[in-house]
């Protein structure tokens, strides 16, 4: 038997332990990666007989990757800056 146990802090009102065996590691990534699960203390994986935790792999893995500026996309900020320095120049 394998399961998850995430942990939510919600401050001030307490903490939460959302345990369901039937909930999978692709499951659990989904639900950080939408923001459904915040404010997570840890999140540990029981199989059989022991516990690990495994906060940082499933943080990690949720998280979206870097996409780098393509050429357009800077020339666009470019043209956009120099138009936002035009508004406010005097007349």
């Amino acid at each position: 038997m394998q399961y998850f146990v995430v942990m939510i802090d919600y401050g001030r009102r307490g903490r939460e332990a959302i345990v369901d065996p039937e909930i999978t590691r692709r499951e659990v990534i989904s639900r950080v990666a939408s923001g459904e699960y915040r404010n997570i203390s840890f999140v540990h994986e029981i199989a059989d007989c022991s516990v690990e935790d495994i906060t940082a792999e499933i943080l990690s893995e949720a998280s979206l990757p870097d996409i780098a500026a393509t050429g357009a996309d800077l020339q666009a900020s470019h043209f956009d800056h120099l138009r936002d320095l035009r508004k406010h120049e005097r007349a």
